[in-house]
């Protein structure tokens, strides 16, 4: 365990390592970045005099990047331990926010990459903008947008585009895009300040490498090719994946989540995620000599996971909804593996998951263990997980979602009066929600977002028009 002193390098999402030092230890650790970045892990003697990294790119004003985290969170693989010193006298003995290890990394990229990479004015722009309203002339369409804005969707938005437009907008760093280029990429080359973008239905041929982007998402048609930035940290393929991806190191530096396993061109990935309906696909994890932490979310039907013990450098391996897991198939203990966490599982196979690593230092946590009995009835429900949280309040959710869901589908859609019978269905649903919360306390955000995406998809099953949708949801809910 850490102690008040401790220094420890930090392995950087895109090469390198940066440093953090502790600078209180109880119950918690107060854990401070220090102003360093280097190619090689640094030796103790180098970081004596470092003082706190200083946060001021986009949002942040200046603040150090101090955080604390549960003390007997193990140090992920990566981390060097590299000994103690004094208490830098700069360094932050306290701090009201809570944080994971894995956060500590990114934010010394993104500031170097303020530092490094957006012009002076375009900082100074930032900075400066308030949150008064502006028009944004994009040639065929004029929208009306908050100075602060951040996030921009362009998605219905057809023909030709004046991006130039776009620089009305001070602070905006996220786009979301549909179909051909349009000068897309070219736009994004020429604004470094936009580093994430979600495409739906690429064209065939996606050149992304002059742009400045961390994160990717791509839905529906995939591109047949795709090529990326060097500085890319994060690639979402929600839809098929392209047939070849052309990525520095091979992928090395991408965290990517797939529906479909890894293209060709991205097999040095480090870091994996997989959302698959039924077994984990014998060739997803094929080639993969690189991959070091592996998560698969299963979204029904539950199936099995085959070939993560042939993966040699695997150290994490975490698993949610894994119903359909058998034990067996799960890496052997005395190989790379280190961690191992289950989120939602069949009661009836967590033992064995324990017995199996008993003994190994392989750390086991396991979660959301279910009985067969319950899951028979409430496997389906997207609320399930909430008996987690409180076993009563969790299995009324449950009961409230069949009710509403059965409903809905009694509705017919030539019915001219399906539509006012939904919005009664829908707020009894809400209702019986907000007695919920009231009773237990148990509708914290990641909660009511969960609740609002199972709302929506209840109202578009019943035609509710979208316009109306979340307007309903926001007018009844309490939480």
């Amino acid at each position: 365990m850490l102690e008040m002193g401790d220094v420890v390098a930090v392995p950087l999402p895109l090469g390198g390592y940066g440093a953090f030092q502790v600078t209180a230890a109880g119950d918690h650790l107060t854990v401070c970045m220090l102003d360093w970045r280097s190619d090689a892990v640094p030796a103790l003697d180098d970081l004596r005099a470092a003082g706190p990294l200083i946060l001021d790119h986009h949002a942040w004003h200046g603040v150090p990047q101090v955080v604390n985290v549960t003390a007997d969170d193990p140090l992920p693989d990566g981390f060097v331990r590299l000994g103690r010193l004094p208490v830098h006298p700069e360094l932050p003995r306290e701090c009201h926010g809570y944080g994971f290890w894995a956060a500590l990394g990114p934010q010394v990229v993104l500031q170097r990459r303020w530092d490094t990479e957006i012009p002076a004015e375009v900082r100074a722009a930032y900075k400066a903008a308030g949150h008064g309203r502006v028009e944004v002339d994009l040639g065929s369409a004029r929208l009306v947008r908050s100075t602060a804005l951040v996030k921009l969707d362009l998605r219905e938005h057809q023909g030709e585009i004046r991006w130039a437009g776009l620089d009305a907008l001070p602070r905006l760093t996220t786009l979301s895009w549909a179909g051909p280029d349009r000068g897309l990429a070219e736009a994004l080359s020429a604004r470094p300040l936009l580093s994430t973008l979600t495409w739906t239905d690429p064209p065939e041929e996606v050149d992304l490498s002059r742009t400045h982007l961390t994160d990717l998402t791509l839905h529906g048609s995939a591109p047949r090719r795709l090529v990326l930035p060097a500085g890319l940290m994060k690639l979402d393929l929600l839809g098929e994946p392209p047939e070849e991806v052309v990525a520095a190191a091979d992928g090395r530096w991408v965290r990517l989540t797939s529906r479909r396993g890894v293209p060709s061109g991205l097999r040095g990935v480090r870091a994996l995620v997989l959302e698959v309906a039924g077994d984990v696909p014998d060739a997803a994890l094929d080639g993969l000599a690189e991959l070091e932490s592996l998560r698969v979310r299963w979204t029904g039907p539950y199936g099995g996971l085959d070939g993560a013990g042939a993966l040699p450098r695997l150290h994490t391996l975490e698993l949610a909804d894994a119903y359909g897991m058998d034990p067996s198939t799960l890496p052997a203990p005395g190989g790379s593996l280190r961690r191992l966490s289950v989120d939602g599982l069949r009661s009836s196979r967590s033992k064995a998951i324990k017995q199996r690593y008993q003994g190994s230092g392989v750390v086991v946590e396991v979660r959301g263990a279910k009985s067969d009995r319950w899951l028979t009835a409430n496997i389906d429900n997207p609320l399930r997980d909430w008996v987690d949280d409180h076993k009563r309040g969790g299995a009324a959710a449950c009961t409230a979602y069949t009710v509403a869901a059965r409903a809905i589908g009694e509705l017919s859609a030539d019915d001219p009066g399906a539509v006012a019978d939904a919005r009664g269905i829908l707020q009894r649903f809400v209702a019986t929600l907000n007695g919920i919360d009231e009773q237990y306390s148990m509708i914290d955000t990641v909660r009511r977002e969960e609740a609002g995406e199972v709302f929506h998809q209840l109202a578009e099953r019943a035609g509710v028009p979208p316009v109306e949708i979340q307007a309903w949801f926001d007018e009844w809910r309490d939480f």
